[in-house]
């Protein structure tokens, strides 16, 4: 007996001495230092290579320092040795998880949970698996469950913090946005003004579109210095959405001061640095953005944070060509990146590329299910591609005692993303209600639009007008064709041809004379709000006159929103024959005015147009006199499909009747898309699968 208690004391002496001794290597572990709790035990291990405590510890080592793969090699060992040891059943169902094999532990955790249901490590660990498994709902019952057997464990509150992270936001993704902000509530909760959660909040008030609210929240971020610098951030943000954009830049200048501070936070520099430079872009500071894109490339070579911001440089000044080479590049660093795949969707759009802007938009919801921006960019582009059929009804009278009424039914049907096919019917009925005199035309008309790509576009139509008049009933054809062209980035030429009828009063109808024009429009836009437009157009009448004229615009965009331009008109028209008794037709003609437009068209369902012009015309050789326009229209969407409008315009410059001319149009225009989805909608959602 006395041997038996002598035997006993020595076993529990050497373990006491022994665990003593492996003290230093548990501290290791607790403190996170890895690689030197790995090299304690591997010592530990050459001395006592059975022993099981050391063995279970060293695989814990090998995996928190980063060897995933090797530490399950050794739980794997361990489990074989000692198969019944739950202790060593938790250490490789965690090992699983340190090397992503988030379905194998999802079963093994399974069973250990089954084995032991009040085992707080399995049910924690089960929790985690299958959060990594985005099974949100499930991971949060675990995680609750573990925290009712150890109540206020910081480990299970963090990773309950993480779940509901996941969670909110996956059901943000399928825009049950109401759901996702509970959940982040009740993170707040544990972890009051916690900073991923608030930042999350934040993301889905912009998304809704409640700035306000995004802006209340960034500004509860500002409780520290670094954090003050992660608000001035979200509040450059929303004064852009907002349509601040002077504000934007003013507070993301701040946040770039500040973190001069906290130069080695990388993250955090680049971050503000970003916010910094999409600033200058908001507000067409190029050349500085440009600086700061090349300073950034210095820093973080080879980065596609730095690149996407390259590629909205290039979208904003027009250059598309670089911004699709941008988000490829980053395309082929990741295919599943966000900024990549959308960017790249827009900016196949705008160089006439649509078929590759198709395939980009169903991948990027395809990585991002359901994505707002994604979706509202795939829906605009199926409605550019979508049959609309348009009617409009004008009346106009002038001070000669013309009026006419005339009714438009037009229609377009794309029947391919580069081909539309047109079609309008004209009814105009004139009359002069002082000699009574009344005349009527029908014009029909087909036409084809073809995009050869982003540079060249065709448009053409043909058909006939049957003129019935107050002498004389006959019939002309008429026709147009014209090459859209973009010759430079920012720039647009157009020219060609086009034939038609004067048909402005009744007596011009009577008449019979065919104009034949050949013109060119050139516009030049400018990174600077400043742009030029000029056409020339030469005529050859049938009745054997000649026209020319010279129209040139330099105006001035003040404003994007809604647009506000002012800005100078001059315009030149000689004849070569003076006919001022049947049409006006000087040899000298100068209109030289000043005006003003404001239009809303984005992002609203009400359109509006207010345009006003004065200035002075010069008719041969008499006294200049003055001269004004104005021009407003009203409209609504009531839907995506359908929106009407009206609109009226008054002038009294000299136009086909005579010089001391006014002249007043009213009208009502309806357009609809009569079909949901475009014709070709198979061959396009065919792209899904690329």
């Amino acid at each position: 007996m006395l041997k038996k208690i002598v035997l006993f004391y020595f076993l529990f002496l050497t373990s006491f001495i022994f665990s003593q001794n492996m003290q230093e290597g548990f501290n290791y572990l607790e403190t996170g230092k890895y690689p030197e709790a790995k090299l304690f035990f591997e010592n530990i291990l050459e001395n006592y290579p059975n022993n099981k405590t050391a063995k279970l510890c060293y695989g814990r080592a090998v995996g928190l320092a980063g060897d995933s793969g090797k530490a399950v090699l050794i739980f794997t060992q361990l489990r074989k040795r000692y198969p019944s040891d739950f202790e060593i059943k938790l250490n490789y169902a965690e090992s699983l998880l340190w090397n992503k094999q988030y379905n194998k532990a999802e079963g093994f955790y399974e069973k250990l949970v089954v084995e032991n249901d009040k085992s707080f490590p399995a049910i924690l660990g089960y929790a985690n698996t299958l959060s990594n498994l985005k099974k949100y709902p499930e991971a949060l019952n675990f995680v609750n469950t573990a925290l009712s057997i150890l109540e206020e464990n910081p480990n299970a509150l963090i990773s309950r913090k993480y779940i509901r992270l996941g969670y909110a936001f996956q059901l943000s993704q399928d825009k049950q946005y109401q759901k996702a902000l509970n959940l982040l509530d009740l993170n707040l909760k544990d972890f009051p003004n916690d900073k991923s959660t608030q930042l999350n909040r934040a993301n889905i008030f912009l998304v809704q579109n409640e700035i306000d609210k995004a802006e209340i929240v960034y500004k509860s971020l500002a409780t520290s210095a670094k954090d003050s610098i992660v608000a001035l951030n979200g509040l450059s943000l929303t004064a852009h959405k907002k349509h601040k954009n002077k504000e934007a830049l003013k507070i993301s200048k701040q946040a770039t001061e500040k973190a001069v501070k906290f130069s080695e936070d990388n993250e955090l520099n680049l971050t503000t640095k970003e916010r910094y430079i999409q600033a200058l872009l908001w507000n067409k500071k190029f050349k500085l953005a440009t600086l700061n894109i090349n300073g950034l490339k210095k820093l973080f070579p080879n980065n596609s944070r730095i690149e996407s911001l390259e590629a909205a440089k290039g979208m904003y000044t027009s250059d598309f060509n670089k911004s699709i080479s941008k988000y490829t590049s980053i395309l082929k660093k990741d295919k599943k990146s966000f900024d990549g795949n959308l960017g790249i969707t827009n900016a196949y759009r705008a160089t006439g590329q649509d078929l590759k802007s198709y395939e980009y938009a169903f991948k990027t919801l395809k990585y991002y299910k359901k994505q707002p921006d994604a979706e509202k960019l795939l829906k605009a582009m199926k409605l550019s591609h979508t049959p609309w059929v348009e009617h409009k009804t004008t009346y106009t009278f002038d001070n000669g005692d013309n009026e006419s009424i005339s009714f438009l039914l037009a229609t377009e049907v794309p029947i391919s993303v580069k081909a539309i096919f047109k079609a309008n019917y004209v009814y105009r009925d004139t009359e002069n209600t002082r000699s009574k005199v009344n005349a009527n035309t029908n014009q029909f008309d087909l036409g084809l639009l073809y995009k050869f790509n982003g540079r060249f576009i065709l448009d053409s139509k043909i058909g006939v007008t049957v003129s019935n008049a107050f002498s004389t009933d006959y019939t002309q054809w008429i026709g147009e064709i014209r090459l859209k062209t973009k010759p430079f980035k920012l720039q647009n030429l157009d020219f060609g041809y086009q034939r038609e009828l004067q048909n402005f009063n009744a007596d011009l109808i009577d008449r019979e004379i065919v104009m034949n024009h050949f013109f060119l429009n050139y516009n030049l836009n400018t990174n600077f709000n400043l742009g030029w437009y000029t056409q020339y157009m030469f005529t050859r009448q049938s009745d054997n006159n000649i026209r020319n004229l010279l129209f040139t615009s330099l105006y001035y965009k003040i404003l994007r929103r809604p647009i506000v331009k002012a800005g100078i008109n001059y315009q030149n028209i000689v004849f070569k024959d003076q006919l001022p008794l049947i049409y006006f037709s000087p040899s000298k003609f100068h209109v030289i005015e000043f005006f003003a437009e404001v239009l809303n068209i984005q992002k609203s369902k009400w359109i509006y147009l207010l345009s006003a012009a004065g200035g002075y015309q010069f008719v041969n050789e008499d006294p200049a006199s003055e001269i004004f326009r104005i021009e407003a229209k009203l409209g609504y969407e009531f839907s995506d499909r359908f929106s009407a409008n009206i609109y009226g315009k008054h002038s009294n410059i000299a136009s086909a009747t005579a010089a001391g001319f006014e002249f007043t149009e009213l009208g009502f225009k309806v357009k609809w898309y009569f079909l949901r989805k475009p014709l070709f909608n198979k061959k396009i959602m065919a792209l899904q699968h690329r």
